[in-house]
């Protein structure tokens, strides 16, 4: 391992640096390093804002530490509706400054920080009136593309275009007829939001920041009224540390007040948590070719292709119960198959759909009692000496939110510290995927693999496919699919234990792949194979490999029943009945 020096003008202790790859034994040195060294920068919440924060801290030449008590985006960053938007619907709302903000994000992610993640997709906007609505819309959707022209480069992406009644008919033949006179096509974009957050924790490792996941924060260190750092505690091994730092970010969404309540101060402001459940459906089940945006009473539906999926969602209801799991009801999916049943022809019932998610959005709390109404801005607060706040936002422009956060952090900080470059910093396995997407028919060839499995590969790995292939070549059996899931090799379970910081199942079946919810048995088949697999990496004992498999299926059962209950106090009750994996204490 190699050691950056401390410029002059900001000494500090160097700590060794340069982690390739999230692994057991990086993770121990990241830990270690933590543990025995004050850091300039902790951030506390291992979210999508959190690992963006890590990254533009370390890249400003700061020593840094991140600590998530669950995975890299377990909570709210993996149940998105994993679009990197504008937000259309906020044009209405006259939020000029946000839209324009996320779209100047859009075209980053799409063409610099990370295009082998994040990909262009186009959706449709229906009309259902005649040229009033096609005016309105149409000088909105003008608005929305000259701003993602403003950030001094271009969109990445299309302009959007007017269709005719038949030449929508003719891109979606699973429409009802009659029930649209036309539509416009626009242009977003989509990501693999549990990849991506992983993708960017790994980032900040490779320039050294210090991450570690299943690390909870207790408490906060406080020297009279400031805070110095927190009380750790590592929930693989039971160890019970302290992390000193000369700021500490607290990057945690929807317990941000909860995490505020250790300092035993009042937050200056409030974060609501509101449920967005999400359905996914075979891609058979719809024809189009293009996605969907459909108005509700409530907020909008979207209609997203996931690969050989669709994702239909979402809804927006408050939610005061558990964080860590929130639960669909039957009223919740029954609404998702009411709104999109309007427009098809042939109706999706219960027995279409594949899987089902719900992630909470952390919503900064005002006036209105509709969740929908509240604001999706976000802030950044000094709360008490020591101690940044982030909150609210939503997950396009998570990498303004990292930038803001850090900002307010340094102004702390003794010396002359760098500004923000992580709008130059692109993602592990960016750097080349153009040409590595170029020569995949190649690829494929030299490692007999079909090249339909070598685009999959690209597409969630970029120019690290090559790491992940070399585990085929050492071990054939490795490039066999995993069952019930055919998309996915089974090297690619063992990559995210060796690389991607996978400790238990969940993580693998559910954020590292997506086979929770893309599987028609949920990862059933799946989990005995993938927890073989990563014993072999973590050196489970038989025991402790049987406990991963029966939490997993433990949580599918209850994850299937709580999605029959009729409320979200009986859907909370039977989904906190499957248990956590034990932990140490």
């Amino acid at each position: 391992m190699t050691t950056i020096p401390a410029p002059a003008e900001h000494a500090r202790t160097t700590i060794p640096t340069g982690a390739d790859g999230l692994g057991p034994d990086q993770r121990e040195a990241a830990i270690a390093a933590m543990r025995d060294h004050e850091l300039d920068i902790l951030v506390v919440g291992g979210g999508i804002v959190g690992v963006g924060s890590a990254l533009d801290a370390v890249t400003r030449g700061l020593s840094v530490g991140l600590v998530e008590a669950r995975d890299w985006s377990a909570g709210t960053s993996s149940r998105s509706s994993k679009l990197v938007h504008g937000g259309i619907r906020y044009l209405e709302q006259l939020n000029f400054t946000l839209v324009r903000e996320a779209l100047i994000e859009r075209g980053l992610l799409l063409q610099r920080i990370a295009p082998h993640l994040v990909k262009p997709v186009r959706f449709l906007f229906p009309l259902t009136h005649h040229i009033w609505e096609r005016a309105y819309i149409g000088a909105g959707m003008a608005v929305y593309d000259a701003f993602s022209w403003t950030g001094g480069r271009p969109p990445g992406v299309p302009h959007h275009r007017h269709l005719t009644r038949r030449q929508l008919y003719q891109a979606i033949p699973s429409l009802k007829k009659g029930v649209m006179v036309g539509g416009l096509t626009y242009y977003d974009a989509q990501v693999d939001d549990a990849r991506y957050g992983a993708s960017v924790a790994r980032t900040a490792a490779r320039y050294g920041a210090h991450v570690a996941t299943r690390v909870r924060v207790d408490g906060f260190l406080k020297v009279g009224e400031r805070v110095v750092g927190v009380h750790a505690h590592d929930l693989e091994t039971g160890e019970r540390f302290d992390i000193r730092a000369k700021q500490v970010v607290n990057a945690t969404g929807v317990w941000t007040d909860d995490t505020q309540a250790l300092v035993g101060e009042r937050g200056q402001f409030h974060v609501r948590a509101s449920k967005g459940v999400h359905l996914v459906v075979p891609r058979d089940r719809i024809q189009s070719t293009l996605g969907m945006i459909l108005r509700t009473e409530k907020s909008v539906l979207f209609v997203i292709p996931w690969g050989r999926h669709w994702i239909l969602g979402t809804t927006d209801t408050d939610w005061h119960l558990d964080k860590a799991h929130p639960a669909a009801t039957a009223v919740d999916i029954d609404y998702i198959l009411e709104h999109i049943n309007r427009v098809l022809a042939v109706p999706l019932t219960r027995d279409d759909v594949e899987g089902v998610y719900a992630g909470l959005r952390p919503l900064l709390a005002g006036e209105s009692e509709q969740t929908s109404q509240l604001s999706r801005e976000h802030i950044v607060a000094h709360s008490v000496p020591g101690l940044v706040v982030i909150a609210g936002g939503k997950w396009t422009t998570y990498r303004v939110m990292a930038k803001d956060a850090i900002d307010a952090a340094v102004a702390a900080l003794d010396g002359r510290i760098p500004k923000s470059v992580t709008e130059n910093i692109a993602l592990v396995g960016a750097e080349g995927y153009e040409a590595a997407w170029n020569q995949r028919a190649a690829m494929a060839a030299r490692h007999k693999l079909h090249p339909a499995r070598i685009e999959h590969l690209l597409n969630r790995f970029g120019t690290l496919t090559e790491e992940v292939l070399a585990l085929v070549d050492e071990r054939p059996e490795l490039g066999a699919p995993v069952p019930g899931a055919d998309d996915y090799l089974q090297a690619e379970i063992v990559y995210a234990t060796t690389r991607e910081g996978a400790l238990h199942l969940d993580d693998v079946l559910a954020r590292r792949t997506r086979i929770s919810i893309e599987a028609w048995d949920r990862g059933v088949s799946a989990a005995p194979v993938a927890a073989r697999l990563m014993a072999e990496v973590l050196g489970w004992d038989e025991e402790h490999e049987r406990l991963e498999v029966e939490t997993y299926l433990e949580r599918v059962r209850a994850e299937r029943e709580s999605q029959t209950m009729p409320d979200d106090e009986s859907a909370d009750r039977v989904r906190l009945e499957a248990p956590e994996i034990v932990q140490a204490v």
